[in-house]
């Protein structure tokens, strides 16, 4: 293995059986078991990358596609069918968190169980109790029992183990939204100190901001393959587009022309209720991916029960990983006059110019009477996906000039 790199992964395999017959009791097991049938479905087909020391990258890709196998491959839970697998240096996973707690011994002593299973000694682990604790923010509950904890206490325990350490190369799957949003944007900052220090990071995550705010390169796996590896931007861009053109092809028009069920996600009177809530591009085509600086139009047609006087529409956009609400409106704000709804109708919203940085968002529409009373409220009424080939943090692009004047230089030149 080349000194340079920290993970080499050569054209690896793995299949699993999928029995198509279950026993539903040992008897059955016992008696039918060689009549059992199943199949065996290849689940990586020739996987082959390298990861250099200190870099990070994400492992991107549908459900079923492929791309925790592959963590845990590298984290040694499995073993590859055929291919090979080096790593340099101690490994640390976030796959599992609280694998290995046991639910009647204290936080206190979890700690010690939970890394001596990353291989620290007892000694290594005396050092970075208080650190870990610290950093859980747990100080006040860590010597009762787990199963005391909350699920949001548990996770935060766990992480602040797999986290402290001080491994080489750091495996995360899917669970970086620990606690609240104070706790999640600490998780954040230590995964960026650590990537600083020099330790190798695997990321697999659906959330795509996430993965492009840490890591330098994603890879795409499809259908157990690589299908694309480079700038996380511009892989992401390729992905959502492939999985867009998918969904149109496969339910685009089921999905567009299905109306609202009122039974789901919805508050109010319902004297109108929207119906067949839509999102499009600037060119009038239904749309779930849009870059930053994009328009994005979102339709509803609603129907009117009830005449209503002196109401307003109104929407919230929500950062989905944490809930953050990115910006509000009304027709209040906006056009300054009430609405009266006297017969059915279509209410159309043009977000022009869209700003928001690289995340998944979603939108709740509302319709209020008088000033707090609601009428129709529909939570996570539409979701899109924003992405960007520029780099940059928190919740909106600010266009930025950078200009400065180096005294040295100018001196010199003289």
């Amino acid at each position: 293995m080349q000194q340079e790199y920290a993970i080499e992964v050569k054209n690896i395999t793995k299949s699993f059986k999928v029995y198509l017959d279950r026993s539903n009791n040992l008897k059955d097991f016992a008696i039918h078991s060689s009549r059992r049938k199943f199949e065996n479905r290849e689940v990586l087909k020739g996987i082959s990358f390298k990861v250099k020391k200190g870099e990070a990258i994400g492992l991107v890709g549908r459900n079923g596609c492929g791309k925790s196998t592959t963590l845990k491959l590298l984290t040694r839970i499995m073993y590859p069918d055929t291919g090979e697998i080096k790593i340099n240096g101690r490994v640390s996973s976030l796959i599992e968190l609280g694998a290995g707690f046991h639910p009647d011994m204290s936080g206190r002593e979890n700690i010690y169980i939970n890394a001596s299973i990353f291989g620290l000694s007892r000694k290594e682990i005396d050092k970075r109790v208080k650190k870990i604790i610290a950093f859980s923010e747990l100080e006040d509950y860590i010597d009762n029992p787990v199963r005391t904890y909350s699920s949001g206490m548990y996770m935060r325990l766990a992480f602040s183990v797999a986290i402290n350490v001080d491994a080489d190369v750091l495996l995360i799957d899917e669970i970086l939204a620990v606690g609240d949003a104070n706790f999640q944007s600490k998780c954040f900052q230590k995964l960026r100190d650590i990537k600083e220090s020099g330790t190798t990071i695997v990321i697999v995550s659906h959330a795509l901001g996430q993965i492009e705010s840490i890591c330098e390169r994603s890879i795409w796996i499809e259908d157990g393959k690589i299908k694309a590896e480079g700038e996380p931007r511009k892989v992401h861009r390729q992905y959502l587009q492939y999985m867009g053109m998918e969904r149109r092809e496969d339910k685009d028009e089921e999905e567009n022309n299905k109306n609202v069920d009122v039974t789901i996600n919805r508050e109010g009177n319902h004297k109108v209720v929207f119906e067949k809530i839509q999102i499009f591009d600037s060119d009038g085509k239904v749309c779930h991916q849009f870059e930053r600086g994009d328009d994005i139009i979102i339709e509803a047609q609603y129907r009117v029960f009830e005449k209503i006087h002196n109401a307003y529409f109104a929407l919230d956009l929500i950062r989905e990983d944490d809930n953050m609400y990115c910006f509000a409106s009304n027709t209040n704000f906006s056009l300054k006059r009430k609405v009266n709804l006297m017969s059915d109708g279509k209410l159309q919203i043009r977000l022009n110019k869209v700003p928001l940085v690289p995340q998944r968002y979603f939108i709740d529409l509302i319709l209020k009477e008088g000033n707090t009373k609601p009428i129709d409220i529909v939570r996570h009424a539409v979701d899109f996906e924003m992405f960007s080939y520029e780099k940059c943090g928190g919740i909106t692009y600010i266009d930025t000039e950078w200009d400065w004047t180096d005294k040295d230089i100018e001196n010199s030149l003289n």
